[in-house]
């Protein structure tokens, strides 16, 4: 993964958020995560809004990991006003849970979830984890939020295809 990549951390548990931390210095991420407590946070982050409006501070990010059980607004919340956003579904969010309830799965994929990784207990575990996760990325082809078609266009069903429009 790109180091200067920008990831966004929804996680209200202080240790959680300090291993992810540490995993990512461990892979030589040294951009550092920005974290938030909960998923009321998250979305004013991700529509720039409050404290979150500096873009050059708070820079919109690339990829997202939610806990699902936060206070406030929880990480499934967080899914459906991404999923309602069509310019917003674009960016990568993982689902970072304690939860391997099956149920719990399904319904973050139904919300639009694009990965959903179970908190390993063990710290080696969970580079091993991540270092997947980040090589799976570096393959993908990622969209540039900026450019045509737009997500609003894609699913309003207008063929912007090839247009350049």
């Amino acid at each position: 993964m790109d180091p200067s990549t920008t990831v966004l951390l929804a996680e209200d548990s202080p240790d959680d958020a300090l291993l992810m931390q540490r995993a990512f210095k461990a892979q030589g991420l040294t951009n550092p995560l920005r974290i938030v407590s909960d998923g009321a946070e998250a979305i004013a982050y991700l529509a720039g809004e409050g404290v979150f409006a500096n873009r050059v501070e708070y820079p919109y990010p690339h990829l997202v990991i939610l806990d699902l059980k936060m206070p406030r607004v929880t990480g499934f919340e967080v899914l459906e006003w991404l999923h309602a956003r069509p310019d917003m579904m674009i960016i990568p969010t993982l689902v970072w849970s304690s939860s391997a309830d099956a149920r719990d799965v399904r319904h973050a994929y139904c919300l639009g979830a694009n990965g959903y990784l179970v908190k390993p207990t063990d710290f080696q575990q969970f580079k091993q984890m991540l270092s997947d996760v980040f090589r799976f990325w570096d393959h993908c082809q990622k969209p540039a939020p900026n450019l045509p078609p737009r997500c609003r266009d894609v699913l309003d069903g207008k063929r912007v295809f090839g247009t350049g429009a």
